[in-house]
């Protein structure tokens, strides 16, 4: 596709996006050949006031290496490279390289594109190491991918996302609430909610059938018990206790966790036989549910099934 009218269109500095609107992005896929995959989740952002207030929420610099999942047509993409530095964008759909290389000319040197599945993104995939995620995130894996990049990727220090709303209410839930859960928790131990906003479906080209949320996480350092900083075994521990808490979200912690813990073999009959000393050595009752406890909790129990069930195998 060569289309120079278009191209001076992208390039008009005195719009954030000018793929952010219904006709240019039309224009765009018609002129590939292509049309938006339901299976892969692409709904097109097409209100550049919504661009304009995720930059805002993440505070892009002209510093910022920025790392991005699900680029599409490269309507964000263009707002990120025009505001920020570097731009590392990964995108597994294989017929939008070519748009991007079209719609991205004009920053192709600050521009790199990974073309492979967001989910098995490794280090060495990473040309340099991002500091920030922003991203209008594939709804399916949004979750897994928010936690998983917090826990590989050290060089994150935020991550600001648009989400399912529902996704993003399990983000910011707190005890007692119903979406509160082991997700909530496990993602807490890295990061922070700093602030949020609503997206209608109309913002976007198809419109999806739900509502969508932009949330920004900054990542946090936590305190072991005792004061200290919390390690990755300790963190890891506490993942593993936040799933055995909820993995029988109705029954008592005790029940949920006997139920989690036989079915992991060696390192699970260890956890069983320390199950009491573990809630004892925590100082949290074993009859209370696992939507009660606070973080603090959990790393208590997380530090305890450290001390006597991994430290233990060592």
């Amino acid at each position: 596709m060569e289309n120079r009218s278009l191209q001076i269109e992208l390039e008009n500095e005195e719009v954030l996006s000018p793929l952010a609107n219904p006709r240019v992005t039309r224009e765009v896929l018609q002129g590939f050949g292509l049309a938006t995959k339901k299976s892969l989740g692409q709904n097109f952002l097409i209100n550049n006031a919504i661009i304009e207030k995720i930059l805002s929420l993440a505070e892009v610099k002209s510093s910022d290496a920025i790392l991005e999942v699900g680029p599409g047509i490269g309507t964000l993409s263009i707002a990120l490279l025009k505001r920020g530095g570097t731009l590392l964008s990964v995108e597994r759909d294989q017929d939008l390289p070519q748009v991007l290389n079209h719609t991205l000319r004009p920053w192709a040197d600050r521009f790199t594109l990974v073309q492979k599945d967001a989910l098995n993104l490794r280090t060495e995939d990473l040309p340099f190491a991002p500091n920030k995620f922003i991203a209008n995130l594939p709804y399916a894996v949004a979750a897994t991918l928010i936690l998983d990049y917090f826990q590989r990727f050290s060089s994150l220090e935020s991550a600001t996302v648009m989400v399912q709303k529902e996704v993003a209410q399990r983000i910011a839930a707190t005890p007692g609430n119903k979406n509160y859960g082991a997700y909530t928790v496990k993602l807490g131990l890295f990061t922070q909610v700093k602030g949020s906003f609503l997206v209608g479906p109309n913002n976007f080209f198809p419109p999806p059938h739900v509502d969508s949320t932009v949330i920004r996480l900054n990542r946090r350092k936590i305190a072991a018990p005792g004061g200290v900083l919390a390690s990755a075994e300790l963190l890891q521990a506490t993942c593993v206790m936040a799933d055995a808490a909820f993995a029988s979200r109705r029954k008592t912690l005790s029940n949920s966790c006997k139920s989690y813990f036989a079915s992991k073999g060696k390192r699970g009959v260890l956890a069983l036989d320390n199950l009491a000393a573990i809630f004892e050595q925590a100082g949290v009752n074993p009859q209370r549910r696992g939507e009660t406890l606070t973080q603090e909790e959990f790393l208590l129990l997380g530090s305890a099934y450290l001390d006597r069930c991994l430290q233990e195998e060592e």
